[in-house]
């Protein structure tokens, strides 16, 4: 799936690599999926920033190709299936 593209598989490797003590990797991955607009790896990259694992331009290059995802996704008809959701009743549970 993360070769495939799914930006949640590479948060998941990243996470993956973390914790076997391969931040380069990890960073790798957190870079990729934030550029495929993955709101969680921003976060990630944030804190390996913070921790001193990425430089400040690679964050900020992240930073922009999140954005540019995020924008590409941007349609009329998104914004009003997502108002549509944030409306809907929760459904009455069985008994």
């Amino acid at each position: 799936a993360a070769i495939g593209g799914h930006p949640g598989a590479r948060f998941q490797l990243a996470g993956y690599e973390g914790k076997n003590s391969r931040f380069d990797r990890m960073v790798k991955h957190f870079i990729i999926s934030a550029n495929l607009g993955h709101d969680e790896s921003i976060q990630g990259l944030k804190l390996c920033y913070k921790e001193g694992k990425v430089s400040k331009e690679d964050f900020a290059s992240a930073l922009r190709g999140h954005q540019a995802a995020v924008n590409e996704t941007k349609s009329p008809q998104r914004e009003e299936a997502s108002k549509a959701w944030q409306r809907r009743k929760p459904r009455e549970q069985k008994k």
